[in-house]
């Protein structure tokens, strides 16, 4: 009787698309934009002096991990923007030519980032991120220096945004930061320390790229098991006896298990009824797993399959002594794939009879 084993292969192939490249693997990402930086208050001692500035830039790079909806990033990002105008006083409002100077922070973050939307296409994102920051602070006209100076301290981010994959493994997104960093000390020339706080708006461009390696997308793979010897009437004397049907005879199993499925049974109870032709012959047992998984905890899978598969023939009366097995691990695919591929092709164990038997 033939068994067409296919359901299980059709469905592991479905779920392959290029956009699984970024789950579990690291990343790198670059972000460019504009920023716009609130009014610094209070950088006089008399509680007066208010800096505005121009719309800024803000740079960043990325080193990061996904986890697959969850990615946990390191950041190093650097925004700055000129100065617009400052007024010492309520009377006073410097600008143009009368005032020379910048606000800037130069931070290093850890941010978390929760993503929602399809792998494969437009996907949005919120998050935030804490760490350190250093702000720069520099006041400066033709006939006074205000403040030039700096402090470093706690800093906080917001973070949302959208992302789309441009290709297997570069993604092109658009990022909104709110960055804030309060309790700015600083030290002036004239008024002795003041503090402020920093907090700016950025909108970025983001180009990331992934590294991980595109799913190879395999047909569906249609394996024939072979047929046991028919049934006949009881040979006479004279015929000669039947063929010993050496296999082999394979049967497949669910990601990370080495449970006898019932479509394993079955072909396990026809490989046990060809048993009994081949007159006590040697059983030799080889077990697979696929290459999701590290290499050491797959050699031990393959080799608990080989273990449940020993103990359904013995449970059936073949002899525990005929049968010898060995695990190959990940090694041997039936399906080549990538490493991290979870493929029902490879997840096997594969059984002969007979001398010479085996791999």
């Amino acid at each position: 009787m033939r068994k067409l084993v296919i359901g299980m292969a059709l469905a592991s192939t479905v779920l392959a698309t290029p956009a699984l490249a970024r789950d579990d693997s690291w990343y790198i990402e670059g972000d460019f934009g504009g920023t716009l930086v609130e009014d610094m208050q209070n950088l006089v001692s008399t509680g007066n002096g208010t800096l505005s500035t121009k719309t800024g830039y803000d740079v960043g790079g990325i080193v990061g991990y996904d986890f697959g909806g969850f990615r946990l990033e390191a950041e190093a990002s650097y925004r700055r923007a000129g100065a617009e105008s400052f007024s010492p006083s309520p009377s006073t409002n410097l600008s143009g030519a009368n005032l020379d100077g910048s606000a800037s922070a130069l931070s290093f973050m850890v941010n978390g980032l929760l993503d929602f939307g399809p792998d494969d296409g437009l996907q949005g994102f919120v998050g935030g991120g804490a760490g350190i920051g250093r702000v720069k602070v520099r006041v400066n006209t033709p006939s006074l220096l205000y403040v030039d100076d700096s402090d470093s301290g706690f800093a906080w981010q917001a973070l949302a945004g959208i992302r789309y994959p441009i290709s297997d493994n570069v993604d092109l997104g658009l990022k909104y930061r709110l960055y804030n960093q309060d309790n700015v000390d600083l030290v002036t020339p004239r008024q002795g320390a003041v503090s402020s706080r920093f907090r700016s708006h950025s909108l970025m461009l983001t180009l990331g790229y992934n590294f991980g390696a595109p799913v190879v997308v395999v047909p569906p793979v249609v394996v024939e098991e072979t047929p046991p010897p028919p049934s006949a009437p009881p040979p006479s004397s004279s015929s000669p006896p039947p063929p010993c049907n050496k296999g082999p005879y394979i049967v497949f199993f669910d990601w990370d298990k080495s449970d006898i499925t019932p479509e394993a049974a079955s072909i396990l109870d026809s490989a046990v009824a060809a048993y009994g032709n081949c007159e006590s012959v040697p059983i030799m047992l080889a077990g697979y797993t696929d290459r999701s998984g590290s290499t050491t905890y797959n050699q031990g899978l393959s080799e608990r399959r080989n273990a449940s598969v020993t103990e359904y023939l013995t449970s059936r009366g073949v002899p525990s002594g005929a049968i010898t097995g060995q695990g190959f691990g990940e090694s041997n695919n039936r399906v080549p794939t990538a490493d991290g591929v979870k493929e029902l092709q490879n997840r096997r164990v594969e059984i002969t009879y007979g001398p010479g038997s085996g791999m």
